[in-house]
């Protein structure tokens, strides 16, 4: 085996499939990319028995064949690479490296047993890439980072005849967005659990590669769903277990909210929160024309805020931790953002707070991000 090919198109290539390497591998072959070199083409590809990666990039072949190094040192040295042509060169065990003036030598790894990949998945729908990554990096943050309940660790998918719905939760909050797609009519009322951590590689790795093509397999016994575009694909087994049913937790209408210069309150929460401790709540009063934020982090600790709000409704104060709120704005891209109150029985213990952008004081965004957040207990 024996080809030449660009500097920038390999670094790229060795990159986008290294990040799908899995962080434990239960077998040494799986941390290896896997090269295959034939007719002036160089695909490059990782597979774990759950998640698989190929990208394809030109080059001149002089020799085919295939053969497996390691990943982690593969992109090391594809990142670090001068500007000049690289050669790649099979020779017995070792694979030899020279770009520029650089030159390296790698061992292979055995081939022989590396699994061969899956086949993507029967095409179940397109989304742009674009529209596709600011919805998932806009849900990423309600995802659960702990391991008690697996399926938390994951981003629910509901297939719409318009548009897909993704959903993440870690049981204190709960974030949603739709996203325009088109989708073949098998499709429709689908449910995909996938794990967060492939989802936000394909979203980013995808995003300017146009219509990403989604592929959906759950007639086997580990149903699949595929991503590919242009020249790359990722696909991952599903996961196990029931997702709550979190969607019905949105209400259709709630007539106590206030509407807040998005920035001016991610300022105010950051700089009040600063006197606090760990997992301490910011208690936020809301009144006619503004919101005044309290925080008491300790005896000598104190902080306060007034910052402009136009309230609809009843007056209202709730407790928020800074982090959760700060988060759930972030997925907020207007300038303004409304802040609704969903009804409770208990005085001592309010309803939901529900985000949501709102393009300016007078018109609601287009956006479909929604974010709701568990209040903490008020302190009497």
């Amino acid at each position: 085996m024996k080809f030449q090919v660009n500097r920038d198109a390999l670094s790229e290539a060795v990159s986008f499939v290294s990040r799908l390497l899995p962080q434990r591998a239960p077998m040494l072959i799986l941390t290896g990319i896997l090269i295959e070199a034939d007719a002036n083409a160089l695909r490059l590809s990782v597979f774990d028995y759950e998640v698989s990666a190929q990208v394809e990039i030109v080059a001149k072949v002089e020799g085919s064949g295939r053969v497996l190094v390691s990943g982690r040192l593969l992109n090391d040295i594809a990142s670090k690479l001068p500007n000049a042509p690289v050669e790649i060169e099979l020779e017995g065990n070792k694979v030899n490296v020279k770009c520029g003036a650089a030159k390296f030598s790698l061992a292979t790894m055995p081939i022989e047993t590396y699994p061969p990949l899956p086949e993507m998945p029967p095409v179940a729908g397109t989304v742009p890439g674009e529209d596709f990554q600011h919805a998932v990096a806009q849900i990423l943050p309600a995802v659960s980072k702990e391991d008690v309940t697996p399926q938390l660790n994951g981003v629910l998918i509901e297939a719409g005849d318009k548009a897909l719905t993704l959903l993440a939760t870690d049981r204190y909050r709960v974030a949603m967005r739709d996203v325009s797609w088109k989708p073949q009519a098998s499709a429709i009322g689908s449910t995909s659990l996938v794990p967060s951590r492939i989802l936000s590689e394909v979203a980013k790795n995808f995003s300017h590669q146009g219509d990403i093509q989604i592929g959906l397999n759950v007639d086997s016994d580990k149903e699949i769903i595929g991503f590919s575009a242009n020249n790359r694909s990722v696909t991952t087994i599903l996961m196990k277990g029931t997702f709550p049913p979190v969607k019905s937790l949105f209400p259709a209408d709630i007539a106590d909210f206030a509407i807040i210069t998005t920035q001016d309150l991610v300022d105010s929460a950051k700089r009040v929160g600063l006197v606090l401790e760990k997992e301490s709540p910011i208690k936020f009063d809301f009144k006619d024309g503004s919101v005044t934020l309290d925080a008491s982090g300790n005896e000598t600790a104190q902080a306060s805020e007034s910052i402009s709000a136009e309230l609809s409704g009843k007056e209202i104060v709730v407790s928020l931790k800074p982090q959760f709120l700060i988060e759930g704005l972030a997925g907020v891209h207007s300038e303004f953002v409304k802040i609704a109150f969903t009804p409770s029985n208990d005085p001592n213990k309010p309803g939901p707070v529900l985000i949501a952008s709102h393009g300016s004081k007078e018109k609601t965004d287009s956006d479909t991000y929604r974010y709701l957040l568990q209040p903490n207990l008020l302190n009497r």
